[in-house]
């Protein structure tokens, strides 16, 4: 299996149509037999879980067969998320940013998903590594999911290795996710775990139930191409 994960920006004119997009792209989605699973979802502000939504900043998240990556050209734009979407885009957006991804290891679901089948569980990938974290939180949760993890989020940008982030969900408050890339393994490694305000929240997460679903995966990135602000974010001297 294969993962895609585009980021669209748009003016600040175009921002209701933006919304409409993310009723309309449903359309070419469900009829697209090349993408297993999909996810139309708005982003956060700070690069992480987020309250604040940045109305200029859309995602779109794809799972598909890796025989299908013949079809994926090395451009700005995927063309097999489908010629209506790839038009509206290319009319209303300022720019876009994809990554295409290999799952390595991870676990949990997705609306009820094993999006990914069963992974191997690899445990050794080299280079650079992204990972995404999401989950459904309980509404009677929200009020201590937002005390705890949200600033914890925030310090992963001084942390080492640190070279991306970006906050995605699709319902505000409640589902949420952070796709985050790191120069490294060991890096992300040492975020995760060596944080005892880290592993301690973690650790209430599952003691107090804080979600009723949750999914942790971690990708070879194996390609990405596109700008954010008119800049690559991942290699940022360019």
């Amino acid at each position: 299996m294969r993962a895609s994960l585009t980021i669209i920006r748009y003016k600040n004119w175009a921002i209701p149509l933006a919304f409409i997009s993310m009723a309309l792209f449903h359309f070419s989605f469900f009829f697209n037999k090349m993408i297993s699973f999909y996810k139309l979802m708005g982003t956060g502000k700070n690069g992480t879980f987020d309250k604040i939504p940045d109305l200029n900043q859309w995602a779109i998240f794809t799972v598909f067969d890796e025989n299908n990556i013949h079809e994926i050209p090395n451009t700005s734009l995927l063309n097999f998320y489908g010629k209506f979407i790839n038009h509206w885009i290319n009319l209303f957006a300022v720019e876009s940013f994809t990554f295409i991804l290999e799952p390595v290891t991870g676990h949990g679901l997705w609306d009820d998903k094993a999006i990914f089948g069963k992974l191997n569980q690899e445990n050794s990938i080299e280079g650079q590594v992204a990972t995404l974290t999401r989950a459904t939180i309980r509404i009677s949760k929200l009020k201590y999911f937002w005390e705890h993890v949200a600033p914890i989020a925030s310090k992963m940008k001084e942390a080492k290795g640190y070279q991306f982030s970006v906050g995605i969900g699709e319902v505000p408050w409640v589902k949420q996710a952070t796709f985050s890339v790191w120069e490294s393994l060991d890096d992300m490694k040492n975020f995760a775990y060596s944080m005892k305000e880290h592993r301690d929240v973690v650790k209430k997460t599952r003691t107090q139930n804080w979600y009723s679903e949750d999914m942790f995966v971690r990708f070879r990135i194996l390609y990405y191409f596109g700008t954010i602000n008119g800049k690559d974010p991942i290699n940022k001297k360019a």
